[in-house]
């Protein structure tokens, strides 16, 4: 087409055709004065009040304007001077203070705001000596977005691999050079390896520890080339100790590693090989060093993927040329990855110091704060914290012991850390302490790195399980929830729950031998048996300390009632006073007839704590062991119902009119040896199946006896003792709850109301009680005969206190 034949119209329809030939027309031909008449003309387009002002003569220069441009969806705007990014920096310092570095902003309107931060943070760090360190913090303080997925774009460099080699490193060393987090660094790594050098699968082994302690660590294995997505973290990482395979080798020696057929090198350990099963066959293993030499990890490729071929001395030279930067990577990554580290530590700190200021009336909570941020600094999961009862002294001693529980040990993370603040109390689950008394006495750290291989460890004390996960703070426990060793490792929490452990000094292993005689001790009995004192100790550690009498009670006491319970019906021959006395036993004969049994279940207690190595009680002073020894007596014999009645009214009329106090001796005596009742009889506050099955239990020991006196003595037994008349038994019960129970339970609510569970429970069953016995007087079948129980049943399944039942001539005779 000539020129002179042409129209404005058909090029400016060929140019909006064809975009890209007129971009490069103008790339070629344009100059500064047709790009700053464009951005006149439009700009007086969007905005004639902009226009007038930059009709105004200005001084212009040939090689760049003054004024720089941003393009925004409204328009072209002025973009901030840099008085003005100062500002804004500033300003934005003052704001975000007291954020993180990681909180996550995503507002597209704060977008441009970030970026002129990250630069002034730049600047900032370009004022400073050029050190690492610098430019780090300045990415801290910018709250840098670490990726969480490598963009490995692998397609893409397979085909740069293929047309332009130089291109293709580069891209390499920029994608690597661009990432700070650790973990998907070290993946880029290995899957870049993989594609330089056609590995089928490659690992990389990063060096930690110092000195000789050094060790090679993976966490990620076996990668290759085809992955598409981060691997899972959740994988144990493998370890290779130092100097050990071939890894191992490469690391100690710095020397690369290129063997045709691994199997036949002395030097390598087949022990990854059977972990991951995989075979290996060729293998290329170089080190990583970063800028100052030093090994820092070691990369190793694993077979060819090509059938048949080996790596080649090309190979090799790739990889030299490229691990070099990796570990420039790398170094930079784990510097970044301490200065995180530093910065949640500092923190942390500040925090601690925070909480201790805002709360400063309650020990207990400040404490608490103290150790929940120790754990989120420390990542454990167990942390314990214990209060020495003098400073000055020369004599270590601990008067309390606070204990938390991770939320991560938890199944239920969201509501764990909750409940293990709630539940925690006083408690040390290294029983015997000595590493504590060691760490109070030099004020030196200790930190152990492998606890069960320092003599100073009590490995078997640390696996006692916790209060909350045994339930037996509860008042509802399931007194068939355990078995038989599961009572033993319970009661060793409840001594060292309530610190009579640490308080009285009581030997850990001769606690669990003194535990293990007095199960031994109990008679293989259907009810009064070893289940049944583990559960009146129980139900004592629970008034103790989900109701509260540990506040109110010496630990003298406290000592003397837990022991109490689990001694309290040692020997029980399965057969009350009464019958002691109608047989003219031995028992009889020697302890009289008042009281009988318990005589016998004290006297039983002494000779086994009188042993050799079952003195629980060896490190008390004189005075304290002869009162301990006196509290013990009267706990034991309070569980005879016959001495109960003689006190209760007493203590039910001081209760009722106000006048009971703690600071009277007799009062506090009367107090424990309701207790020490309310325990023995503490199944009838159980849930109903719980506390029904107590009670065919009770009446199926006593159904035992009741054979005896006919067939041995010629008597007939009374109702609660004689299987004709087993149906009796709703009715009993009834008599047996209004008589004897709730009258007691209803008066200690009243001078403790957190045990109102406890009477409630008593209401409810005693409904259930009664609607069986008006189907039994309406003439319907009430099934409440007694549940077979074999010799090993008897010792693994038999529940918890009801009654005694020693003293026939009482209405104990109504059952439990």
């Amino acid at each position: 087409m000539a020129v002179s034949n042409m129209l404005f119209s058909d090029v400016e329809s060929f140019l909006d055709s064809h975009p890209d030939l007129f971009e490069d027309y103008l790339n070629r031909k344009g100059n500064y004065s047709m790009v700053e008449k464009w951005l006149k003309n439009h700009q007086a387009s969007k905005s004639p009040a902009a226009a007038a002002s930059t009709a105004e003569p200005r001084e212009e220069k040939g090689n760049a304007c003054k004024d720089s441009w941003a393009s925004k969806c409204d328009g072209l705007q002025r973009r901030a001077s840099q008085k003005e990014l100062r500002k804004t920096f500033a300003r934005s310092k003052a704001i975000n203070v007291n954020r993180t570095y990681d909180e996550h902003v995503n507002s597209r309107a704060q977008e441009p705001l970030t970026s002129m931060r990250r630069r002034a943070l730049l600047r900032k760090a370009s004022s400073l000596p050029p050190t690492t360190a610098h430019i780090l913090s300045a990415l801290l303080e910018s709250r840098v977005n670490i990726p969480q997925y490598p963009s490995t774009a692998v397609d893409f460099k397979y085909y740069l691999k293929e047309h332009s080699e130089r291109e293709f490193f580069l891209e390499l060393v920029k994608d690597i050079s661009n990432d700070l987090d650790l973990t998907s660094l070290s993946y880029k790594i290995l899957v870049f390896v993989c594609i330089m050098v056609d590995a089928d699968r490659c690992s990389l082994f990063l060096v930690e520890g110092t000195g000789n302690k050094k060790t090679l660590v993976s966490k990620f294995f076996d990668v290759h080339a085809g992955t598409t997505v981060l691997p899972s973290m959740n994988s144990d990482e493998v370890q290779v100790p130092w100097g050990k395979g071939i890894i191992g080798y490469v690391a100690e020696h710095g020397e690369t590693v290129n063997i045709p057929d691994a199997y036949q090198d002395r030097r390598f350990s087949d022990e990854i090989d059977k972990l991951t099963g995989y075979k290996t066959k060729s293998l290329l293993c170089m080190p990583i060093r970063n800028s100052d030499g030093e090994i820092i990890g070691v990369a190793q490729a694993i077979n060819k993927t090509s059938s048949g071929e080996l790596f080649t001395e090309d190979d090799e030279k790739v990889l030299q040329m490229y691990l070099p930067f990796c570990g420039i990577a790398i170094s930079n990554a784990q510097l970044f990855a301490a200065s995180r580290k530093e910065y949640d530590r500092s923190r942390a700190l500040l925090e601690v110091v925070n909480d201790l200021f805002e709360e400063q009336t309650d020990l207990e909570k400040i404490v608490r704060k103290i150790m929940h941020r120790a754990q989120t600094l420390l990542k454990c999961e167990r942390c314990s914290v214990q209060l020495l009862e003098d400073i000055e002294s020369p004599v270590v001693k601990f008067t309390k012991s606070f204990e938390l529980l991770s939320p991560k040990c938890s199944a239920d993370t969201e509501t764990s850390f909750k409940d293990s603040m709630e539940k925690s109390s006083y408690s040390d689950w290294l029983i015997n302490n000595s590493i504590a008394e060691l760490v109070a006495s030099t004020g030196l750290p200790v930190n152990i790195s492998d606890a069960y291989q320092d003599p100073r460890f009590d490995a078997e004390a640390a696996n006692i399980p916790l209060v909350c996960e045994l339930g037996i703070d509860k008042l509802s426990f399931d007194d068939f929830s355990l078995d038989v060793d599961a009572m033993i490792t319970a009661a060793l929490r409840m001594f060292i729950e309530l610190g009579m452990v640490q308080k009285f000094k009581i030997d850990y292993e001769t606690l669990c031998r003194w535990l293990l005689t007095v199960r031994k001790n109990y008679r293989m009995v259907l009810y009064h048996n070893w289940r049944h004192a583990f559960n009146v100790c129980q139900c004592m550690f629970a008034m103790l300390t989900t109701a509260g009498f540990q506040e109110t009670l010496t630990e003298l006491e406290i000592l003397a009632l837990i022991v109490g319970c689990v001694c309290h019906d040692l020997d029980h021959r399965g057969t009350n006073n009464a019958f002691q006395a109608k047989t003219g036993s031995a028992l009889s004969l020697l302890y009289g007839t008042s009281a009988t049994l318990e005589h016998h279940h004290f006297n039983h207690a002494v000779m086994i704590l009188q042993s050799e190595g079952h003195n629980i009680f060896s490190n008390l002073s004189s005075t304290e062991y002869s009162d301990l020894m006196q509290l013990l007596k009267q706990s034991i014999l309070a569980t005879d119902l016959t001495l109960y009645f003689e006190k209760r009214n007493t203590f039910f009329e001081l209760v009722s009119k106000g006048e009971y106090n703690w600071n009277v001796k007799a009062h506090r005596d009367m107090c424990r040896s309701m207790m020490m009742t309310a325990c023995d009889l503490g199944a009838v506050t159980k849930p109903w199946e719980i506390s029904r099955k107590v009670a065919e239990l009770v009446t199926s020991e006593f159904f035992e006896q009741g054979d005896r006196e006919r067939l041995e003595l010629k008597l007939t037994p009374s109702a609660i003792f004689d299987r004709n008349r087993k149906d009796e038994l709703p009715g009993l019960q009834l008599e047996w709850i209004d008589g004897i129970c709730s009258p007691l339970y209803e008066t200690l609510v009243k001078l403790n109301p957190k045990l109102q569970p406890m009477v409630d429970m008593i209401r409810a069953n005693r409904a259930n009680w009664e609607d069986l016995n008006k189907k039994r007087q309406s003439g319907q079948s009430v099934s409440t005969q007694a549940i077979p129980y074999s010799d090993e049943a008897t010792e693994t399944k038999i529940c918890t206190p009801c009654c005694s039942g020693d003293s026939e001539s009482t209405p104990s005779k109504t059952a439990s």
